[in-house]
C-alpha cells in the first residue's frame, strides 16, 4: 500500500501532448484554438458553427448509485470508459463539468478523476482553469450591482425591494453569507434590504451558460432573467435593467468549450459546472453538441446519483437541447453498496457479501429509473483493491436478474485497459438502436404535477407537500407563461428521500417542497425540497487546512 501513488503524483508524471496536437487529432485547425498555456485551450465559437451539418456520434451518459462517504468514482469511470473506447479503436470524446472551488477547499475534493483515469492538467482544472467560473461570478455580480444601482437612482421600474428574487453568488462554501442585509451605512450606500449569497454553481447564469446554444441564445436568456417584481406583482427582467449586453461581453469567452486531455492523451471537453443537487448537474450543451460532431462516441457524466443528475440530464438538458442518449452506464462500488447495506465506513475493507446484497436495492432502483426513460443501461463496478471476487459476483448476478450486464472496471489502476470489456459492450449497446429515449413528463403537465411525477416515479415518494404559498407561486408562474418549463429538483444527494440518513431504496416517504424559484433565463423551475441549501458550508475540518505550497513551490494537499 505504501507504493500507491496519489492522484496528484500520477497527474504530475503525465506525458501530456501539446494541446494543438490534441486539437489536430479532432480536425481543429490551430488558428481555431485559443490556447491557455500549452495544455489547455478554448475552441472558437465561429469554428463550432461550421460543424453544424456534420452527423452526430453516439451519446453515452455515465451516472451512479446514491453517493456515500465511501465514494463511487463517477468522473473516474467516465474518463476510464472514454480511454477504454479509444483503446478499442473508437473515436471518442469525453465531456465533463468544471470543478467548483467550494468542494475543492471543502470536503469533496477535486473533480478531474483519479488514479490512472484522470484529465490533466489536474491542478489547473481544479483551481482557476480558464477563468469560466470567475466570469460567471462577475456576470452575476454585475446584475446584482445594477439592480441596487437602479433602485438608488430613482427606481424608474418601481422594483419592490421586498420582492427582489436575484441573490448574489461566490464560488466558495460560506454559510455566513446565506442570509444577509445589504446597503447598510446610510443614504450614500442605498436602501437596506435582505438578500443572500448562493454558491456560483447554483447561479442561474451558470445554468444559462450550460444550456445556451450560441452567443445570441446566451444574450436572449440573460435578458429573460426575472430579477424581481413591482408592487403590482409585474415581473422585472434583466433586459429591463439593461444588463444583458454587458453580461454577454463578460461571458463571451466563457461560452467557448475548454479542450484538455486524459492521461492517455485522449481529448476531453471540460466546460460548465452546475451542481446536480441544487441545479441541473450537466456540462454545457455547447461542449456536448460540439463533441458529437467531432467524435463517433461521446461519454459525458451527470452529477451525483441517477435520481438527480441523470433525471435532470434526461428531463432538462436532453429535452431543451434535442439530445437523444444512446446508452447509459451506472457506476457502483462494492464499498458504497456495503454502506447502503448498513456497514459503517470503518468496516468496508472486510468481505461482507450479505451487506452487498442488502445494498443492491439502491442499484436496482437506479437501474429501474434509467429504464423508465427508455435508455439501455450497463453497470460499471468501479473496483477497489479490497473488493473480493465473491462480492463482485454478487453484483453481477443481481444485475443479470435485472436484465443488465455488469462489468468489473479496473481503470483507477490500469487506465483504459481496465475498461475495454465495458467499452466494447457499451459501444455495441449504443450502436444497436435500442434507445427509445423520452422524458418522464410532458411539457403541458402542470408544474405541481411535474414535481410530483419526479418525486413519485424517481424517488418513489407517496406524495409531495407544500405550503399554500408554494402552490400559489407555481400558479403564478403558469399564469405568466412559464408552465411549459421543466422542473429542476433541489434535494439532498444522499438519499432518494429528503432525509440524507435514509440509505438503500426508501419508499412510502413524502417530499416537502419548501420553496420554488423561477429561472426564466435557464428555462426551468427550481423546486427546493427538504433542508437542501443553495450555499453549502465548510465541514469541521475543511480540505483547505491541508492545502498549501511545498518546499519546491508545488501545490500540496489538493487531492
Amino acid at each position: 500500500m505504501a507504493d500507491v501513488k496519489s492522484d496528484i503524483e500520477i497527474a504530475r508524471e503525465a506525458k501530456m501532448k501539446p494541446i494543438m496536437e490534441i486539437g489536430a487529432g479532432l480536425g481543429i485547425p490551430s488558428e481555431e484554438l485559443i490556447p491557455f498555456g500549452h495544455t489547455k485551450a478554448k475552441v472558437n465559437l465561429d469554428y463550432i458553427d461550421t460543424l453544424k451539418d456534420k452527423p452526430d456520434g453516439k451519446l453515452i451518459l455515465v451516472t451512479a448509485i446514491t453517493p456515500t462517504p465511501a465514494g463511487e468514482g463517477k468522473t473516474t469511470t467516465t474518463v476510464g470508459l472514454g480511454d477504454g473506447l479509444s483503446k478499442i479503436g473508437k473515436k471518442t470524446m469525453i465531456c465533463l463539468r468544471e470543478p467548483s472551488l467550494g468542494p475543492c477547499f471543502g470536503m469533496k475534493g477535486g473533480a478531474a478523476g483519479g488514479g490512472y483515469a484522470q484529465i490533466v492538467p489536474m491542478e489547473d482544472i481544479n483551481l482557476h482553469f480558464t477563468g469560466d467560473f470567475h466570469a460567471i461570478t462577475s456576470a452575476h455580480s454585475l446584475l446584482s450591482a445594477m439592480i441596487d444601482n437602479h433602485i438608488y437612482w430613482g427606481n424608474g421600474l418601481e422594483l419592490d425591494a421586498r420582492r427582489i428574487a436575484w441573490r448574489r453568488v461566490v464560488d466558495m462554501n460560506d454559510r455566513a453569507l446565506r442570509d444577509i442585509v445589504c446597503s447598510l451605512g446610510g443614504v450614500p450606500n442605498g436602501f437596506p434590504r435582505q438578500t443572500g449569497f448562493d454558491i456560483t454553481v447554483a447561479s442561474e447564469i451558470m445554468a444559462i451558460l450550460c444550456l445556451a446554444t450560441s452567443i445570441e441564445d446566451l444574450e436572449r436568456r440573460l435578458g429573460n432573467i426575472v430579477v424581481g417584481q413591482t408592487r403590482e406583482r409585474k415581473p422585472v427582467m434583466a433586459k429591463d435593467i439593461k444588463a444583458a449586453g454587458a453580461q454577454t461581453v463578460l461571458l463571451r469567452d466563457a461560452l467557448m468549450p475548454n479542450l484538455v486531455q486524459t492521461l492517455e492523451n485522449n481529448p476531453a471537453f471540460v466546460h460548465g459546472g452546475p451542481f446536480a443537487n441544487i441545479a441541473h448537474g450537466c456540462n454545457s450543451v455547447m461542449a456536448t453538441k460540439t463533441a458529437l460532431k467531432m467524435a463517433d462516441y461521446v461519454v459525458t457524466e451527470a452529477g451525483f446519483g441517477a435520481d438527480l443528475g441523470a433525471e435532470k440530464f434526461f428531463d432538462i438538458k436532453c429535452r431543451k437541447a434535442g439530445l437523444k442518449p444512446d446508452a447509459c452506464v451506472l457506476v457502483a462500488t462494492i464499498r458504497a453498496l456495503k454502506m447502503h447495506g448498513g456497514v459503517g465506513k470503518d468496516d468496508l475493507k472486510s468481505e461482507n457479501v450479505d451487506a452487498v446484497k442488502k445494498g443492491l436495492v439502491n442499484l436496482g432502483r437506479h437501474i429501474q429509473n434509467v429504464k423508465k426513460f427508455g435508455v439501455p443501461v450497463a453497470v460499471a463496478i468501479n473496483h477497489f483493491i479490497f473488493d473480493t471476487d465473491a462480492e463482485v459476483e454478487a453484483v453481477k448476478a443481481f444485475c443479470a436478474e435485472q436484465g443488465v450486464q455488469a462489468f468489473k472496471a479496473t481503470h483507477w489502476a490500469e487506465g483504459g485497459a481496465g475498461t475495454t470489456d465495458l467499452a466494447a459492450a457499451v459501444a455495441e449497446m449504443a450502436d444497436s438502436g435500442q434507445s427509445k429515449f423520452a422524458p418522464i413528463y410532458g411539457d403541458d403537465m402542470p408544474l405541481w404535477d411535474k414535481i410530483k411525477t419526479v418525486a413519485t416515479e424517481i424517488y418513489r415518494a407517496d406524495d409531495i407537500v407544500g405550503d399554500k404559498s408554494v402552490r400559489d407561486m407555481l400558479k403564478t408562474f403558469e399564469a405568466e407563461g412559464y408552465g411549459h418549463l421543466p422542473v429542476c429538483m433541489a434535494k439532498t444527494q444522499y438519499s432518494f428521500s429528503t432525509d440524507p440518513n435514509l440509505k438503500g431504496a426508501p419508499s412510502n416517504h413524502v417530499v416537502p417542497v419548501r420553496e420554488v424559484r423561477l429561472s426564466a433565463g435557464a428555462e426551468f423551475i427550481v423546486a427546493i425540497c427538504g433542508d437542501i441549501m443553495t450555499m453549502p458550508g465548510l465541514p469541521r475540518v475543511p480540505s483547505a487546512e491541508a492545502i498549501g505550497l511545498d518546499d519546491h513551490g508545488q501545490i500540496a494537499g489538493l487531492f
